[in-house]
This record gives structure tokens, C-alpha cells and sequence, in this order.
């Protein structure tokens, strides 16, 4: 049974920083391409960030480049995002998801991502 477990969310003040944790089990972590993802109230679910399967490759959506970073370490199959400069506007629950796919593939759309966690609110006041 795949399990994506996500940690380290919270309430932070804006220009805070928060680091988000992902502890996967039940599939082979290295054949699988991670996301972050980020839904708030009456919106769609959108990627935040996502990495390929080695770490080589990463991809961020505009809105929190040079303010987010996202990791992975294959050994602890873990998925981490960083996130520093908070601003409300990142207010929203946080999801952690892994995409089967090919070495270097980073997908961006939710409907491309096989397993999922359950979130963790991040909450940035102003």
C-alpha cells in the first residue's frame, strides 16, 4: 500500500520561512517523479514544484520561483520544499504526489500523478 505522508506545515507570519516534508512508503521511491502541489479554497489544485526521479531536474511555477526549493533524498525516500518569503497569498493546503515516469520527465499537472497525500495546511498571515 503506497503511502505519501506530508509534514511541517502551519501558521507563519509573511516573509517567514516554513520547510514541508513528504515520507513515502510502499513503492520504489527512485522510479517515481515527485510534485508539490497547492490547493486553496474555491480554486483548482496547481503544481507549486516538482522533481524528476535522480533530482537532476526540477521545475517551478512562476509565483514562487526564487522563493521555493524543492529536494528529495532517495535514500530516506523523502520529498522536501522549502519554502522562504512567505507571502498570504501561498495560504493553502499543501500535497505531496508521485508521477511513474521516465528518468528525467517532470510532470506538472495534477492528472498526470498516480499516488497522493493527504496535505498539510500552510496558513501565511499578513
Amino acid at each position: 500500500q503506497v503511502q505519501l505522508v506530508e509534514s511541517g506545515g502551519g501558521l507563519v507570519q509573511a516573509g517567514g520561512s516554513l520547510r514541508l516534508s513528504c515520507a513515502a512508503s510502499g513503492l520504489t521511491f527512485s522510479n517515481y517523479a515527485m510534485g508539490w502541489f497547492h490547493q486553496a479554497p474555491g480554486k483548482e489544485r496547481g503544481i507549486v514544484a516538482a522533481i524528476s526521479r535522480s533530482g537532476g531536474n526540477t521545475y517551478y511555477a512562476d509565483s514562487v520561483k526564487d522563493r521555493f526549493t524543492i529536494s528529495r533524498d532517495n535514500a530516506k525516500n523523502t520529498v522536501n520544499l522549502q519554502m522562504n518569503s512567505l507571502k498570504p497569498e501561498d495560504t493553502a493546503v499543501y500535497f505531496c504526489a508521485a508521477a511513474r515516469r521516465g528518468f528525467v520527465d517532470i510532470p506538472t499537472t495534477a492528472g498526470t500523478y498516480d499516488y497522493w497525500g493527504q496535505g498539510t495546511q500552510v496558513t501565511v498571515s499578513s
